[in-house]
């Protein structure tokens, strides 16, 4: 069961990477467009909200690994560390990403603080983003540490 709870933790980590580096890398490109480009380009993220399952399936893989790693205690720690990652990750969406979009009718309302709101979705995304990236970087670390240790 560890390793399944592994091998699912290390693919839904990186499933939710790949979106939150899109997110990352863009940010330079976009910050400073006017404002009806802004909102025009905001449009691709139409759908997006379906990675929320991936989340799920993320956040519950990680509790495997917790809860299954018995006396391993490095890859426990590791998988601690990319839970913290994800609930930070999730903090930062829900306190400054989410009221962005329910304030811009997921920038499809122009309202007059749209580049205040702007500002706080994009960086708090890119926040997210490094979060992810350290959650990846963590469950990899308890990967390797098993692989050396030849713990099947």
């Amino acid at each position: 069961m560890r390793r399944i709870a592994l091998f699912i933790a290390l693919m839904s980590t990186a499933l939710a990477l790949g979106p939150a580096l899109a997110h990352l890398l863009e940010l330079p490109n976009k910050i400073a467009l006017p404002r009806n480009a802004y909102f025009t380009v905001q449009q691709i993220y139409a759908g997006w909200s379906l990675l929320g399952v991936v989340l799920l399936v993320q956040l519950l893989s990680i509790a495997s690994v917790i809860a299954f790693a018995g006396e391993e205690h490095r890859l426990r720690l590791c998988a601690i560390v990319a839970l913290l990652c994800l609930a930070g990750a999730q903090a930062l969406f829900w306190t400054f990403t989410y009221p962005a979009n329910a304030a811009t009718a997921n920038w499809t309302v122009q309202p007059d603080n749209w580049q205040a709101l702007r500002q706080q979705w994009e960086y708090s995304h890119a926040a997210g983003a490094l979060l992810q990236l350290v959650a990846m970087a963590s469950l990899v670390v308890g990967a390797i540490g098993r692989a050396r240790k030849g713990i099947d």
